[in-house]
Parts: C-alpha cells; structure tokens; sequence
C-alpha cells in the first residue's frame, strides 16, 4: 500500500509527539533551583531591555586614533625596553669581566 503522504503533498506533516507545555510559574523541585541560575542569564532582569548605539563622529575617531597611538608606543617602549635591557646587561658584564682582566 502506497504512503498517504504521497496522495496529499501539500498537506504539512503531523507532529509525532506532543508538546510538553510548562505554565510560566513552574520552577522546579525545590527553591535552590527556582534561585539559581536566574532564568535569563546571571542577572535578574527579565524583559526586553534596549541598547542605543550611536555614530562616531570626528571628535570620537580622532580619540579612539590619539588612545590606540599612545597604547602602541607604549607597546614600543616596553618591546624595546625589553630588548634593550638585556643587551645592555650582557655588554656591561664583559666591561667588567675585561677590566678585571686588565689589572692581572
């Protein structure tokens, strides 16, 4: 015998089980998972809440340029720093180590 889906395709497939339906004010077995974890995130806010995010305008870029400026040479300052110091360590440990050797 053919599948009855074949005579009528148009028609939308049943669901095989039903929907489990939870009322809103079901929690839990007991209080400590009614509390934790809050049911929208780890805050206690609930509803729909807007973010306003606005255009940067020349003023703001030329900021956000002047901070990323400062943080990369101070990113130089530390890369070189870094370099420096230990060159500067090593060349002062062989004037000491020469010196020494050139009062024997």
């Amino acid at each position: 015998m053919a599948d009855n889906r074949a005579n009528n395709a148009n028609e939308p497939e049943r669901p095989r089980a039903e929907p489990e339906i939870i009322p809103p004010n079901h929690f839990g077995r007991n209080d400590r998972e009614r509390d934790w974890p809050p049911a929208y995130g780890y805050t206690r806010m609930r509803g729909t809440h807007r973010v306003y995010v606005g255009r940067i305008g020349p003023f703001g870029f030329a900021l956000i340029m002047l901070i990323a400026g400062f943080l990369a040479a101070v990113l130089l300052l530390i890369l070189i720093g870094l370099i420096w110091i230990p060159v500067v360590a090593v060349v002062l440990v062989i004037a000491a180590i020469s010196g020494f050797f050139r009062r024997l």
